[in-house]
């Protein structure tokens, strides 16, 4: 299965000229052959607590639905991050939509960056549910940026929902460039799974974002990368046979001593 990963800046506050993109980019990726592309975090809205309380929309109308439309005329899925509004509540989320326009899956971020200045609290309502999903022989398991400082989400996913492939939407900003990319590589290799990172570029008030979107092997291989600062489509093909081989190889999940963990 070939995946493509799409490196983008948004438009914050403009979901029309962010989905135009989206389309563009989708197109790409089907010209290349993918069967699934990945985007950023907050791809509606823009990264900006202010502005997506503004903007944020309800699940089937608005960018969603033209997530749907995209996916359907171009026939390719799509898993993209978007704001989730839900009665008086804000969700940051990821969506997955099959290459006939369904929605198949949802997530809604668990671990909130409570950190000043973000304080993506004062925002958002967290989730409280971890997602897997098919799609064709692989499973994917959904994550959003910040999450990617707790490993126990994606041994979880492993472990409980047998996944092979970690799906990462994510706005990381630059002070933080080496951690984004050191720990996109230890959920790989210490779960023996792919690594699928979607990361932004640009600038949204005063936040910067750091790209280094890439594709990781279930060794710690980085297949394939993207730049610090500029809109890339990357793109890989992703193998079951390599998944159960490294985890033939080193069977590390069959060895760990879970009447410890407790």
């Amino acid at each position: 299965m070939k995946i493509a990963v799409a490196q983008i800046a948004c438009l914050l506050g403009d979901p029309e000229a962010n989905l135009s993109k989206v389309h563009d980019f989708s197109r790409r990726a089907k010209a290349v052959g993918a069967e699934l592309i990945v985007f950023p975090e907050m791809t509606d809205t823009g990264y900006a607590m202010s502005v997506i309380q503004k903007h944020a929309g309800y699940w089937k109308t608005g960018f969603v639905l033209g997530l749907q439309g995209i996916a359907r005329n171009i026939s390719i899925a799509i898993v993209s991050g978007v704001s989730e509004r839900d009665g008086v509540s804000i969700y940051n989320s990821q969506v997955l939509i099959d290459a006939k326009g369904g929605i198949v899956a949802k997530y809604r971020k668990t671990h909130l960056y409570a950190v000043a200045p973000v304080e993506e609290q004062t925002c958002f309502a967290p989730g409280d549910a971890f997602v897997s999903f098919d799609l064709g022989e692989l499973r994917f398991g959904f994550s959003i940026c910040y999450d990617l400082r707790f490993p126990e989400l994606y041994r979880k996913l492993v472990t409980e929902k047998n996944v092979d492939v970690f799906v990462i939407s994510s706005a990381w900003p630059f002070p933080r460039v080496e951690h984004f990319r050191v720990l996109a590589q230890a959920r790989a290799i210490e779960n023996q799974a792919y690594v699928i990172a979607s990361n932004r570029v640009g600038k949204d008030d005063d936040l910067w974002f750091c790209g280094g979107s890439s594709i990781i092997d279930p060794r710690g291989v980085v297949i394939t990368g993207a730049s610090a600062d500029r809109e890339e489509l990357i793109h890989a093909d992703l193998s079951q046979e390599l998944v159960d081989s490294v985890r033939r190889r080193v069977n590390s999940l069959g060895h760990r001593r879970e009447d410890l963990y407790k």
